[in-house]
C-alpha cells in the first residue's frame, strides 16, 4: 500500500508536471524481513545502500528493465519490531523502493519485501506543510461559495511557481518572454540574472523579472559558462508554461 504526497495540477498548471520527473523524493517505508536479523546487521547494510547504487527496475515497472544508477541521499532507521523494519529514505527520482527493499534483503541474506510505503516529500512539497485531504478541499470550496472566503482555498491551491522551487532559475528580459512562450531557445542576450547550480542537460526554470515561470528548460551551459559568454544558447525550451501573448511581442516588432 502506498500513500502520502501526490501533487495535483489544475488547468494550465498541468504543463508543469514534468518538473516532478526530476525532483527528489522522500519516503517512509515498512520493510518485512523474511527471517530474524540482528539490528546491528540491519544498520550496517542500510549504511551500505547510502550513496550511488545500481538498480534494475522490478518486473512490474513502467520503464525498461535495464540496470541504472540512482542516488540514495540518506537512509534513517526509525524502528524495528520483530521482522518489521521502519525506515526513512531520501532518494533520486526514479528510485524503486520495493526493489530497494528486495536488494537490502538480499544483502542481509534473509530476503525482504516492501510492506507499506508513504511518500513524505515530492520536490518542494512535503507532507507536513503541503498535504490536504479531500474533505479539507470540500470545506474550502464551501467557504468560498457560501461566505466568499477564499483564504483556505488559496492555502490549498498554490501558485504554479512553487513547483519550481527546487530547480535553478534563469531570469530573462521582458522583451524575451514572448519568444520563449512560442518555443524559442533562450539566448545569452535575453538573460538578466541567474542562480548558481546550473549544469548542462539539467532542468532549469526560465522566469520573468517578476518571478513568474515562463517555461521549463534544459540548460545548455553551466552557470559559469553563461556568465562568461556574450552570445550562444543558454537553455533549450522543453515545456512552455506561460501562455503566449502574456507579454508584449517585442521580437515580432523587430522582425518586421
Amino acid at each position: 500500500m502506498v500513500t502520502g504526497v501526490l501533487p495535483v495540477a489544475l488547468e494550465e498548471a498541468t504543463k508543469a508536471l514534468p518538473v516532478f520527473l526530476h525532483s527528489g523524493k522522500e519516503y517512509v517505508c515498512l520493510m518485512q524481513l523474511h527471517r530474524d536479523v540482528p539490528e546491528e546487521d540491519i544498520r550496517t547494510v542500510l549504511e551500505e545502500f547510502t550513496g550511488e547504487i545500481y538498480q534494475k527496475p522490478p518486473v512490474r515497472a513502467s520503464v525498461k528493465r535495464t540496470v541504472r544508477k540512482r542516488m540514495i541521499y540518506r537512509i534513517s532507521l526509525l524502528e524495528i519490531d520483530d521482522r518489521r523494519v521502519l525506515f526513512k529514505v531520501a532518494c533520486q527520482a526514479g528510485t524503486y523502493i520495493r526493489k530497494l527493499c528486495a536488494d537490502i534483503g538480499e544483502a542481509l541474506g534473509c530476503g525482504a519485501h516492501m510492506r507499506e510505503l508513504r511518500r513524505t516529500r515530492t520536490g518542494p512539497f512535503t507532507e507536513n506543510i503541503h498535504s490536504y485531504t479531500l474533505q479539507e478541499l470540500q470545506e474550502a470550496k464551501r467557504r468560498l461559495k457560501e461566505d466568499g472566503d477564499e483564504q483556505m482555498l488559496r492555502m490549498i491551491v498554490r501558485p504554479v511557481e512553487e513547483a519550481f522551487k527546487h530547480i535553478p532559475k534563469i531570469y530573462i528580459k521582458d522583451s524575451a518572454v514572448d519568444a520563449v512562450c512560442h518555443g524559442a531557445e533562450l539566448a545569452i542576450p535575453g538573460i538578466v540574472k541567474l542562480e548558481t547550480g546550473i549544469e548542462p542537460e539539467e532542468p532549469v526554470a526560465i522566469m520573468t523579472l517578476k518571478g513568474e515561470v515562463v517555461a521549463l528548460g534544459e540548460a545548455a551551459m553551466s552557470t559559469m559558462k553563461i556568465m562568461e559568454a556574450e552570445r550562444g544558447i543558454a537553455a533549450k525550451t522543453r515545456r512552455v508554461i506561460m501562455p503566449p501573448g502574456t507579454y508584449q511581442r517585442e521580437w515580432m516588432k523587430r522582425n518586421r
